[in-house]
């Protein structure tokens, strides 16, 4: 991942430490009060820039990046997919079986948490809020690039 194109991408790298990632509602560890999710996934860069502005605006949820960090995933509502419609992102729909982030849970190879469940504001990021953060994400990315 290049995050030389934007200073504030720089500041999040994902956790070293691997942590846990969401489980299926089956597996051990679930937490009894985790509600079930759908997830959120887009490129790294703009990902990183939403994160920061809804860290901004204390609204970001549990963020999962992948091992090579290329992609972060947002956890949102189950249900979100349904009506998911932003370009250059993509909504998993869960059918029924819903994520759930679980600190403590089994760890998913390959990914870890960039945000985990027990630093998020919430259980899941609202949808209309990182609908309108992605969109600013890639209004800033763009004005960098502009500029270089």
């Amino acid at each position: 991942m290049d995050s030389s194109s934007s200073r504030t991408t720089a500041l999040h790298q994902p956790r070293q430490d691997r942590s846990p990632s969401p489980c299926a509602p089956q597996a051990p560890g679930l937490a009894p009060d985790a509600g079930p999710c759908d997830l959120v996934t887009v490129p790294a860069r703009q990902g990183l820039e939403a994160v920061d502005i809804l860290r901004l605006r204390d609204g970001v949820g549990p963020v999962l990046h992948d091992g090579e960090c290329d992609t972060l995933g947002f956890l949102v509502p189950a249900g979100t997919a349904a009506a998911w419609d932003v370009p250059g992102s993509a909504c998993t729909q869960t059918h029924g079986r819903g994520l759930r982030a679980v600190p403590d849970g089994p760890v998913l190879t390959g990914a870890g948490w960039l945000v985990a469940p027990e630093a998020a504001f919430s259980s899941a990021t609202d949808p209309a809020v990182l609908r309108a953060a992605l969109g600013e994400a890639a209004r800033t990315i763009a004005a960098v690039d502009r500029c270089r």
